[in-house]
């Protein structure tokens, strides 16, 4: 871990990964941490289940420690729950069912947001004011590195968001929005590297679509 300065919930059981790995519990977990406290009745709507599936979701989520019952929740009958923490990581185990349980969650995660740059393209996008679409986009760059960099990196890219990650709502300056952030790190495996002799690649440019801006992060 790179010293957690989100505040993440640090998942390394590998029966809470692949609870975790399931679309309505991705959707459940990120909309009380984006969002706050809610009952499953709430949820349903947005997450794609029924308020009783909700509910079992949310159960099964609260078993291993990723929900809990909303702070000052009293009414029994409409049982609010709120997320653990803001956000949560996870690092790949080096068993194999580790292993296993870790791609799970991974594809889930990477599925959940599968579809997100091209529906905000269509739909976001165009009702955006120009002062936001000029620092909006998309940048595909590949970099040439060892693990031991590639780690170092992870952790000046979460020293440089904490800040905006962690500050309270009083702090957000005037006209703030919120913005998000995909981020992949795609390792290419032992031997895709022929295009380079003894091994090495010669680093390349930044390479983005036609009229994207390169130097942006994806919105």
């Amino acid at each position: 871990m790179s010293g957690n300065r989100y505040g993440d919930l640090e998942i390394t059981d590998p029966k809470a990964m692949r609870a975790l790995a399931h679309p309505v519990r991705l959707a459940v977990l990120e909309r009380l941490q984006r969002h706050g406290p809610a009952t499953a009745t709430q949820l349903s709507p947005h997450v794609g289940a029924t308020p009783s599936v909700t509910s079992w979701h949310l159960r099964h989520l609260a078993g291993f420690g990723l929900v809990r019952d909303a702070q000052g929740s009293a009414d029994r009958r409409e049982r609010r729950w709120e997320a653990v923490a803001r956000g949560f990581r996870f690092e790949v185990p080096e068993d194999e069912e580790g292993r296993s349980a870790a791609r799970g969650l991974s594809g889930e995660m990477f599925a959940s947001v599968a579809e997100l740059p091209l529906s905000w393209l269509t739909g976001t996008e165009p009702r955006l004011e120009p002062e936001w679409t000029r620092h909006a986009g998309v940048a595909n760059t590949r970099i040439v590195m060892s693990a031991e960099e590639l780690a170092a990196l992870h952790v000046e890219l979460e020293n440089l968001l904490a800040p905006y990650v962690t500050r309270d709502r009083a702090e957000w300056p005037s006209g703030s929005r919120g913005v998000k952030l995909l981020l992949y790190a795609l390792p290419e495996a032992a031997g895709d590297d022929t295009d380079a002799p003894d091994g090495a690649d010669a680093p390349d440019g930044a390479d983005a679509p036609d009229g994207a801006d390169e130097t942006s992060a994806p919105a």
